[in-house]
């Protein structure tokens, strides 16, 4: 180490040794700077003792007596001195423990005595301090302190002394008033009567539900007085008891009042008003419930007005009406009443007379006349609905008679009689029910097979030639749906048939059945919708002829017709086999007579060449006769009539001829010409494409349009429908004589031929447009 190392760590040393004396010496000061205040401190505290020790013995001596808990605390809290009533009130003994007032105020009002306490300090005395505190056995109390400082000879403040109320039961009251006000308020404000206090007619607070019912808000009502809002219905009822309450007579009164609205309008209210008078008697304000009664008052007006009408219905009714009371005592009754019974009296004049009475004067004027006054008691003892009581009297004439008793509340009230002149009515229906037996024998034993079912095809009624037409018996078909047990071949014509019957539609058509035993059976039915009293449609009537003989002739016919057809073709081919086969042999013969005439008619005679001229007539006879057959029998048109026909009438008088659905109409489209023709051919080529295409139309709403235009050689003719439409596969093959569409009954695969043979006649043409599902539309010519 150097010699100033050494030198620096001298003079680190000396200043060290500077510095701890100095700390010493600051540390001796400021020991006893503490020293003396200590001393101080403690002479301070025994002067306050001395001082606390004098006050108290003088304060002892003074409220030693007070009866309200007294307590002196220092200005920390704490508890120096305190008189029995303090010590029983807060359950603590400062000389036997140490108690801070402070720890016993209730945390709400920790910071409202704090603010207190430093107003204490201020000013020098505390009035009306309330607050809440926990007692030793934990309870709460409410106390009211007025309390003031205790100073020392210098005027230094240094303790408080108070005197405590208990005030717990009166802020208790207070907190129940204040929340029974609130409360209340509630109620009045949510109150459904309308609440209005006044004072001498000025209106000083009205609840929501009043302001409501007149439109008016809290503040406009104030600005009101009770007459500008309302009078009373009766004015000068109301003056009496206004000034029956003012003079103390009376507290309380009702009345019904009408009260204007801030719109206009009016209410009627029911008001009740309600004096409150103060400790002296006196009428400090009034309180009005308003309760609106404008619809009950409106309805016992239509109640009233409902029961003079129904008096008045009553007394002009075309059935004799009795009303009597529980006592049996007449109520009311009208003039059908004593016209029935030959009372001169007018029911005016019957009203409170004895029935019993006059029961027993009535029952002179019926047949049983015993029977009629026992029905009578026992209906009364019974005390039960009875309608319909049939009455027969001496005269000839049929009453029917209820009994209806009225019931109040469970209570007995009496009772209504009501008669009735039936002796119309009962001839009628007796009259009727013979004519129904009748009619029903006759549809009973009548060949036509008749059916009644409901809207939902239910079989109601059936004869018993319908059970033997289907071989069912009326058991096995009542209460069954016909379409069901009934086997029809083409069902869906049922339901067709069954929607016609809904919209009120008749018509007739056959149907193919299967019977019982398995045979089939053609019927041609006639029905018709069913209505009931109010012309509503409740079901159908069907009127059943069977056919199959007429039926079975008809194919038969049809299969002859065929079998001709088929001859006549064998027999136009055998013609034309035949003309060719003799007309050869016989140009024969001709050649050779001619020969014979050329090559011998220098040897030949006379006679021997009038023969040759004679053979040779004689062939032309033959060949004129062969082409004479065989135009009979291919039917050429050589034998068509011709006139002047007009296509329209043709048109009109088809229309008449052929059936035509309901649901389908046949239009001219354009004014048809008049042209010259076999008016019976045309007349049979229109009606056969018509007839056809009317039978194939299953929409709901059918068509047939007729139209026509000129060309230069010919006339043309189109017939359309909106049928079913026919697939073009067919579009040649049903112009083919015995060759239709399907399998359908309706064809019977001639007409469309028939068609075909009359136009070719005329030298015209006809083709087919259709689509399956679209309808059909037929052209063909005419020539000219």
């Amino acid at each position: 180490m150097d010699s100033k190392e050494v030198i620096l760590l001298k003079k680190a040393l000396e200043r060290q040794k500077k510095a701890r004396i100095q700390a010493e010496k600051i540390l001796e000061a400021k020991s006893k700077e503490l020293y003396d205040t200590s001393q101080h401190l403690k002479e301070t505290n025994n002067t306050l003792e001395s001082l606390l020790s004098e006050k108290s013995s003088e304060l002892d001596g003074v409220f030693i007596n007070i009866i309200d808990p007294y307590v002196m605390m220092d200005l920390e809290f704490n508890v120096i001195n305190m008189n029995n009533s303090a010590k029983e009130f807060l359950g603590y003994d400062p000389t036997t423990e140490k108690v801070n007032l402070g720890a016993l105020v209730h945390p709400d009002y920790a910071q409202y005595t704090y603010e207190s306490f430093q107003s204490l300090l201020e000013v020098g005395h505390l009035k009306n301090y309330r607050a809440k505190i926990i007692v030793k056995d934990r309870t709460e109390k409410y106390v009211q302190i007025n309390s003031s400082l205790i100073f020392d000879k210098h005027r230094k403040p240094i303790a408080a002394q108070g005197i405590l109320r208990d005030i717990t039961q009166e802020t208790e009251i207070k907190h129940l008033l204040a929340q029974q006000k609130k409360q209340l308020d509630i109620i009045v404000e949510n109150s459904p009567l309308g609440i209005v206090l006044t004072v001498h007619d000025k209106i000083i607070k009205a609840n929501a539900t009043f302001s409501k019912l007149l439109g008016y808000t809290e503040k406009e009502l104030k600005e009101l007085t009770v007459k500008d809002i309302s009078a009373p219905e009766d004015m000068v009822l109301a003056n009496k008891l206004i000034h029956n309450m003012s003079s103390g007579k009376l507290d309380k009164f009702s009345m019904v009042k009408k009260y204007f609205k801030k719109d206009g309008s009016t209410i009627m209210a029911k008001t009740t008003v309600s004096a409150v008078k103060d400790k002296d008697g006196k009428i400090g304000y009034q309180v009005a419930l308003v309760e609106d009664i404008t619809r009950e008052m409106e309805a016992e007006a239509q109640l009233k007005a409902s029961e003079e009408r129904l008096s008045t219905l009553i007394l002009n009714l075309q059935t004799g009406v009795l009303l009597e009371d529980e006592n049996r005592k007449i109520s009311l009754t009208n003039q059908m009443f004593c016209d029935l019974f030959q009372i001169p009296a007018s029911p005016s004049q019957l009203k409170g007379l004895d029935c019993s009475e006059a029961a027993e004067e009535n029952a002179k004027y019926f047949k049983n006349k015993k029977d009629f006054i026992s029905r009578i008691d026992q209906l009364l003892e019974e005390k039960k609905v009875v309608l319909s009581d049939v009455l027969e009297m001496i005269d000839g004439r049929i009453l029917e008679r209820d009994y209806i008793p009225i019931f109040s509340n469970g209570q007995y009230k009496g009772h209504l009689w009501t008669y009735q002149d039936v002796t119309i009515r009962r001839n009628y229906k007796k009259n009727l029910e013979i004519q129904k037996d009748k009619y029903s024998s006759i549809i009973a034993n009548m060949n036509l097979g008749m059916i009644e079912v409901d809207n939902n095809d239910v079989i109601q009624m059936v004869n018993q030639s319908f059970c033997n037409m289907c071989g069912f018996a009326e058991k096995e078909l009542l209460g069954q749906k016909a379409i069901d047990i009934l086997r029809v071949k083409d069902s869906s014509i049922i339901e067709e048939k069954g929607q016609k019957r809904l919209k009120g539609q008749s018509d007739s058509y056959e149907i193919e059945v299967i019977h019982k035993d398995g045979s089939p059976r053609y019927w041609l039915i006639s029905g018709a919708p069913r209505h009931d009293d109010v012309k509503n449609v409740v079901g159908s009537i069907g009127i059943h002829l069977d056919i199959t003989d007429q039926k079975q002739l008809q194919l038969q016919k049809e299969k002859l017709l065929r079998e001709l057809e088929t001859s006549n073709q064998g027999l136009q081919e055998y013609a034309h086999i035949v003309s060719h086969d003799l007309k050869s042999p016989l140009r024969s013969i001709s050649a050779l007579a001619t020969w014979m005439n050329e090559d011998y008619k220098e040897v030949l005679d006379d006679n021997g060449v009038y023969n040759l001229q004679m053979m040779q007539e004689k062939i032309e006879s033959m060949d004129k006769l062969i082409d004479g057959i065989l135009k009979y029998s291919s039917i050429t048109g050589d034998h068509l009539e011709s006139e002047r026909t007009d296509l329209n009438i043709v048109v009109n008088e088809i229309r008449e001829v052929i059936f035509i659905p309901d649901h389908v109409h046949v239009v001219i489209m354009n004014t048809l010409p008049t042209i010259n023709v076999d008016r019976t051919k045309i007349h049979q080529l229109f009606q056969n494409i018509i007839g056809n295409s009317v039978v194939h139309i299953d929409a709901k709403e059918g068509l047939v349009e007729i139209s026509s235009k000129e060309t230069s050689s010919h006339w043309q003719f189109s017939i359309k429908d909106n049928g079913v439409g026919i697939p073009k596969e067919y579009h040649e093959k049903i112009f083919k004589i015995f060759q239709s569409v399907g399998e359908g009954e309706r064809s019977t695969g001639i007409g469309l031929s028939i068609v075909k043979k009359i136009v070719d006649l005329y030298e015209g043409e006809i083709w087919l447009e259709s689509e399956v599902g679209k309808g059909s539309n037929f052209h063909f010519t005419i020539k000219k």
